[in-house]
């Protein structure tokens, strides 16, 4: 709880891909939190916390079940608080789950949370996925995020023997085949078509039926422009917000090397309008 005795919103941020609480993202929504009345929860998807969790799962991009769980029981702190409301926000993968939640439930949603925003989310996980394999993307992010993912998949094979291949896992050289291997038949998938098609949000979003704000910067390395949700193919009840520059999570303001200070306020204040 913040330092004022009246109760506060809340606002639980779901991380990105191999991120945490302490991604600067995170960390940049906590500083506005404490700024602006708001309480922020950062929960971490299963293997995120440091800690590797003992179910033969991990967590996807599409991993609904998992924020509807989370909010669920956020919303009964809520209401035992006696807060003013929830509210909900996810960064890249984190914000995908959360917008293919918010598609899933309807009008549902709207007896959980207030409002809820997707930041750099990759809507369309085949375009990004074919984006993050291809050039600089695959040299750097793709073998940065291998790099932790790898690992964690081989820790989980100890605990479960003949969970997966693990010379198939060793041998992949992008997310599309790390996704084949691991993540899709892990989480029911067929394949990481499968996982893709049925994980984006993108075509889940005419059916959200609450306050939703979709950011994303249309030189976002990860997310071609091409794929960006339209208005024709969200609901009403959408926001889109696509800047020409923001690059992914990022939106730095002021003198190089800049703050990150302007994202955090700008979706944190619409958030807030929406309490009610």
């Amino acid at each position: 709880m913040g330092s004022s005795h009246l109760p506060r919103p809340l606002l639980v941020l779901f991380h990105g891909l191999e991120g945490s609480s302490g991604s600067h993202y995170a960390q940049a929504f906590a500083d506005w939190g404490m700024s602006n009345g708001c309480d922020i929860a950062v929960p971490h998807f299963r293997g995120c916390s440091g800690t590797l969790n003992l179910a033969p799962r991990a967590y996807h991009s599409g991993d609904h079940e998992e924020v509807h769980h989370l909010l669920t029981k956020f919303k009964q702190v809520v209401e035992v608080q006696k807060r003013p409301g929830l509210l909900a926000a996810g960064v890249s993968l984190g914000g995908n789950a959360l917008m293919r939640w918010a598609g899933e439930q309807g009008q549902s949603a709207q007896k959980i949370v207030c409002a809820v925003a997707s930041i750099c989310s990759p809507l369309d996980l085949s375009a990004s996925g074919k984006a993050i394999g291809e050039g600089f993307n695959r040299q750097v992010y793709t073998r940065m995020f291998l790099r932790t993912m790898k690992p964690k998949a081989m820790a989980k094979l100890k605990q479960y023997p003949g969970l997966f291949d693990a010379q198939k896992l060793l041998a992949a050289q992008d997310l599309y085949e790390f996704d084949d291997v691991f993540t899709a038949p892990l989480h029911g998938f067929k394949n990481t078509e499968d996982y893709w098609r049925r994980a984006s949000a993108l075509p889940h979003m005419t059916n959200i039926a609450v306050p939703a704000l979709a950011l994303n910067a249309q030189n976002d390395p990860f997310i071609p422009s091409s794929s960006l949700p339209t208005l024709a193919k969200v609901s009403a009840n959408v926001t889109l917000w696509q800047p020409s520059h923001g690059g992914h999570v990022g939106f730095p303001k002021g003198a190089i090397p800049g703050h990150l200070k302007a994202m955090p306020h700008a979706v944190g204040k619409w958030l807030l309008q929406h309490i009610h």
